[in-house]
């Protein structure tokens, strides 16, 4: 039951804020991660919790039969709008990554970029992604490193966060080779891993802050928690701290990485 509770904050926090406004810095992920799994047209593409569809659209224009899932229906919505921009079909599913809506090895290839790593059952997905690729199906999954920089933003955040459900575990878990090697153990997909990251730049720390605090849902709802506590001048100001370790002259612009780790794998026959 509190599983379930926090999906439903999870669904409504990916439902505020500004979502498709800034996920272009991580846009390019989702096209190399249909790269390297080698998506073709002859391919049927899941790609769960797909958010705003940067891994989605990219599998769909190759000429794959491709299905989007997400949770959050607002950010569906921003997927459908980019997919009609880009001149694709793709079928979008409203559902939950932890009960996936399709039968047994129903798919060639099951993607993830920066999504799966969110469902509160790390297991759970993992199975589910497994059970619904054909034997000889691959997968493709990127998740931010514990201790790379996007690791170490949500550590910075979570110190002003409401203390998880039991056995809600850290979404960057599923960036840890030995983690996501035991998620997969017994349900025939033995993953091979991949490193890369994601170069950000912005004005300043202050610019990126405040982007951050009116776009990025987890963040904006943090706000809203914290405003009426006198609590988020303090968060805001460990947030503009974060982004300071990528300032190159004080006060200026500032460049981060966000290291991410890529899980592939075959599903065997």
């Amino acid at each position: 039951m509190e599983l379930d509770e926090a999906k439903q904050r999870a669904k409504a926090t990916w439902a505020a804020g500004d979502y498709d406004g800034i996920v272009d810095y991580i846009w390019s992920v989702g096209g190399d991660l249909v790269g390297r799994v080698g998506v073709t047209a002859d391919d049927e593409i899941l790609d769960v919790a797909c958010g705003t569809g940067n891994a989605t659209i990219p599998a769909a224009q190759t000429g794959a039969r491709t299905t989007g899932l997400d949770l959050t229906p607002e950010l569906l919505e921003g997927a459908r709008k980019r997919a009609a921009d880009a001149g694709v079909d793709v079928e979008w599913v409203e559902g939950d990554a932890e009960s996936l809506p399709f039968e047994d090895g129903s798919f060639d290839v099951v993607l993830s970029t920066f999504g799966c790593m969110f469902a509160p059952d790390h297991e759970r997905a993992a199975t589910e992604i497994a059970r619904v690729l054909r034997p000889g199906g691959r997968v493709g999954i990127a998740a931010w490193t514990p201790e790379g920089g996007i690791g170490r933003f949500f550590q910075t955040l979570s110190a002003y966060a409401p203390p998880p459900p039991p056995g809600f575990l850290p979404p960057p878990l599923w960036g840890t080779r030995a983690h996501v090697t035991g998620l997969f153990a017994g349900t025939g997909l033995e993953p091979r891993f991949e490193e890369s990251a994601v170069h950000f730049e912005y004005e300043s720390a202050e610019a990126a802050a405040e982007e951050y605090s009116t776009k990025f849902p987890p963040i904006v709802m943090l706000r809203n928690m914290l405003e009426p506590e006198g609590r988020w001048e303090e968060a805001r100001s460990a947030l503009r701290d974060y982004y300071r370790e990528g300032e190159r002259t004080e006060g200026g612009p500032i460049a981060l990485d966000g290291e991410y780790l890529i899980t592939l794998g075959t599903k065997g026959e």
